[in-house]
């Protein structure tokens, strides 16, 4: 790593030395940044990585609430406004136990680039708590949400800050803290929260999205070696929203999806989750929030607590449940098993040993950042419908995802060549959206 860069990566260890999935997020970033911060010497000069490792602003309030039995809990409430030099600071809150100010960080460091991909006018930021929303009552659910939006709502605004959802927030929770917030503010209409149901400001699409656009970036990754989707075995991990739907964007393009899981095992059906399997799945998982394993009892497929859906000698990969889960070792059996192609589908899925297996293979690799930049992309949209005051239909919306995932990877791929790494979209993700957020800051002064 160049000294400077080196200097600047120490420097936040220095200051935050527990937050190591920041510290990964961070370093990752940074070392990609090399050939373009000795290219152009003004970001040097004007201290921008410097500011941009520091978020604007960090919140965190208590929460407390009331459980089904009337005890009082208390709860960590954050969000972390990371950047807002190309436009109001967006990015999804996660209500999971494992919810730090350090994950925080680093999931609302990751969305300034990502935001910056979409080529739409946003910012990055994160937020959520250490409430598990899993096993709670929805009375539960809707006291914690308003109590959290009590706080909240000092904090966000249309052209200020605008959250959406995350692992643990989705549609029941966004739309207890929208009605929490209409209370408080007396205003309607707003896009002041995306994701929100589609008969009361939200986007068609929203839900599908972030799964769809990490099928989309993979077919355009696999177009440049002459493949198509269509007939590939294809291992996914999670089972909630993106994995759904990656799983159905893949149904429809032809590809047999053989694997899903959750926080207690995975499930492999070698004939292939088809649209029939994939509804019921959908019922399990957003109506009676069982777990996958009765999938398993269910069709009369394998089910593992030992294993992972890595092991199967599928063509393309697909982790679309949280942050580290795939590791060097797991990387090197899907290596083995013939895998071509590897899209994040969540932030942060695969570790640095898993990446550099990949790459060093010459399996096509696409980044969260720019693979699962479909979810903000159609919030920007969202936002945009909110502002109108008008809806596009759904086929227009699914349009302008496409056409956003295919301007993504045409840019990453475009300066992965420019800045001497072609095929390297770790490197094009990073630095495209690196270089836009890096001349806006400069632009607009040393205070931005």
């Amino acid at each position: 790593m160049d000294s400077y860069i080196e200097s600047v990566y120490n420097a936040v260890v220095e200051k935050d030395p527990t937050q190591k999935e920041f510290h990964q997020a961070v370093r990752e970033v940074l070392e990609s940044l090399e050939p373009a911060i000795q290219k152009h010497p003004k970001f040097k000069e004007f201290a921008i990585l410097e500011r941009i490792v520091e978020p604007e602003r960090v919140i965190q309030f208590r929460v407390p609430w009331k459980d089904k039995d009337g005890r009082i809990q208390v709860n960590r409430g954050f969000r972390v406004e990371f950047n807002s030099a190309l436009g109001p600071y967006k990015g999804g809150l996660r209500f999971h136990r494992t919810v730090n100010l350090g994950i925080l960080k680093f999931l609302g460091f990751e969305q300034i680039f990502k935001n910056s991909l979409t080529g739409l006018p946003m910012g990055g930021g994160k937020g959520g708590s250490d409430f598990d929303p899993h096993g709670k009552t929805d009375a539960e659910v809707e006291a914690f949400c308003t109590s959290f939006m009590l706080e909240l709502n000092r904090h966000i605004g249309q052209f200020t800050d605008v959250p959406a959802g995350d692992i643990g927030v989705g549609g029941r929770e966004i739309g207890y803290l929208y009605g929490a917030y209409r209370k408080i503010k007396n205003v309607h209409g707003t896009c002041v929260l995306t994701g929100k149901g589609a008969g009361w400001g939200g986007s068609l699409i929203r839900p599908e999205a972030t799964g769809y656009g990490v099928v989309y970036f993979v077919q355009e990754m696999l177009k440049t070696k002459g493949e198509k989707i269509k007939g590939k075995t294809v291992a996914i991990s999670g089972s909630g929203n993106v994995a759904q739907h990656a799983t159905e964007k893949c149904i429809q393009l032809g590809a047999k999806v053989v694997t899903l899981s959750d926080s207690n095992g995975n499930i492999y059906d070698p004939n292939g989750i088809d649209a029939e399997k994939l509804a019921w799945v959908k019922e399990l998982k957003n109506v009676r929030r069982g777990r996958i394993k009765e999938y398993a009892e269910h069709f009369g497929v394998e089910y593992s607590t030992e294993s992972n859906p890595w092991v199967y000698g599928t063509q393309i990969a697909l982790p679309c449940a949280t942050q580290n889960e795939l590791d060097g070792k797991e990387a090197q059996a899907l290596v083995d098993g013939g895998v071509i192609a590897v899209g994040e589908g969540a932030n942060m899925p695969c570790t640095p040993d898993a990446v550099e297996i990949f790459q060093n293979a010459g399996v096509l690799f696409a980044p969260g950042k720019a693979a699962n930049a479909g979810g903000v992309a159609v919030s920007g949209l969202e936002m945009a419908q909110n502002s109108m005051r008008y809806f596009w239909t759904r086929e227009e919306v699914d349009r302008k995802l496409h056409e956003i995932m295919v301007g993504i990877h045409k840019t990453a791929y475009e300066t992965a060549e420019k800045y001497g790494k072609p095929g390297d979209y770790v490197m094009g993700a990073n630095i495209a959206g690196f270089l836009k957020v890096a001349n806006a800051m400069i632009d607009m002064g040393y205070l931005s």
